[in-house]
C-alpha cells in the first residue's frame, strides 16, 4: 500500500485520507498537512495519526516517501517481451554448455527417490509446475509451499540421501531459500539449482548449478528499499529446463 509492501490497520476515516492520496499522488506530496485534512475532511491530528500507520515519525517524512514513491512509479519502464532472448536461449539449450548441465542433473536425480522442489514468489509457481510434470512423468516430487516455516530437522538422514532438492530462483539471492539450503548442507542431500545466474549465493550452495543466463527484469517495490523489487524475468527457461531433465531422466530408466 503506497510505499509500504504490507496493508496498515486502517480506520474508515484514514481510509478515506488514504483514497485521497492514492488518487493525488502529486497533489497530496506538495500540500501543506492543513490543505491535506481540509481536502479529505478531517483534523491535522488524524492526518498525524495517518502518517505514523504509514511508519513515519511526521507528516513531513511522510512527505518525502510520499515523492520518492510518486519518482519510482514515473520511472518504471516495462519493455514488451523480447523474443529474441527466448531463440537464444533455445539455441543453448542444446549446445554442450546446458547439455552437459543437464546431463549432469540427470545423473544425480537416477540416484534419488524423491526429488523436493523448493520456490519463492514467481519461482513457487514454478516450482509447483514442477512437482506436477516429475510426478506425472512416475518421478516422487512435492513441493515445500513455506521454505522459512519448514522443519527440515524431521526428516531421517537415510531419506535425505535418497532425496534431491531443486532450487528455483532468478536472482539466486532469494533469501528463504538460502537459509533453508544452509540447512540442508549438513544433511547429505543433493541440490540442483536453477537461476539466472551461476556468480550467486544460491548457486554456491548447491552441488550443481543450471544457469540459463537471459536478460533480467524487475521493478522497485518501493523507492525507500531498493532491495525490495518485483520480478518480471520470465520463467521459461526454468519450464523449459525442468520439462527436459524430467523427459531425460524418465528415458534414462526406461520406464
Amino acid at each position: 500500500m503506497l510505499f509500504l509492501d504490507y496493508v496498515p490497520e486502517l480506520t474508515p476515516l484514514e481510509d478515506e485520507i488514504y483514497h485521497y492520496v492514492a488518487h493525488h499522488l502529486k497533489e497530496a506530496s506538495r500540500m501543506k498537512i492543513k490543505e491535506l485534512a481540509a481536502q479529505t475532511h478531517t483534523s491535522t491530528a488524524s492526518i498525524a495519526r495517518f502518517c505514523q500507520k504509514f511508519e513515519c515519525s511526521g507528516y513531513k517524512e511522510f512527505q518525502v516517501k510520499l515523492r520518492l514513491y510518486e519518482d519510482s512509479i514515473n520511472k518504471t519502464q516495462i519493455s514488451d517481451s523480447d523474443e529474441s532472448q527466448y531463440v537464444d536461449f533455445l539455441m543453448r539449450l542444446n549446445q554442450p554448455f546446458l547439455s552437459n548441465k543437464i546431463q549432469e542433473a540427470v545423473d544425480i536425480l537416477l540416484n534419488k527417490e524423491l526429488v523436493l522442489f523448493l520456490g519463492s514468489g514467481s519461482s513457487e509457481t514454478i516450482a509447483e509446475y514442477g512437482t506436477l510434470y516429475f510426478t506425472n512423468l512416475s518421478q516422487s516430487a512435492l513441493r515445500i509451499e513455506d521454505p522459512s516455516n519448514y522443519p527440515i530437522q524431521w526428516f531421517p538422514e537415510d531419506i535425505l540421501k535418497k532425496t534431491c532438492i531443486i532450487a528455483l530462483s532468478v536472482s539466486g539471492e532469494t533469501k528463504e531459500i538460502i537459509h533453508y539450503l544452509k540447512r540442508l548442507n549438513t544433511k547429505g542431500c543433493a541440490i540442483i539449482s536453477i537461476t539466472n545466474t551461476e556468480k550467486s549465493t544460491i548457486s554456491r550452495l548447491s552441488d550443481l548449478n543450471i544457469p540459463y543466463y537471459i536478460t533480467r527484469e524487475t521493478i522497485y517495490k518501493s523507492s525507500s528499499n531498493k532491495e525490495k523489487t518485483i520480478e518480471l524475468t520470465s520463467q521459461l527457461p526454468a519450464l523449459l529446463l525442468i520439462e527436459k531433465i524430467a523427459k531425460r531422466v524418465r528415458l534414462s530408466k526406461n520406464i
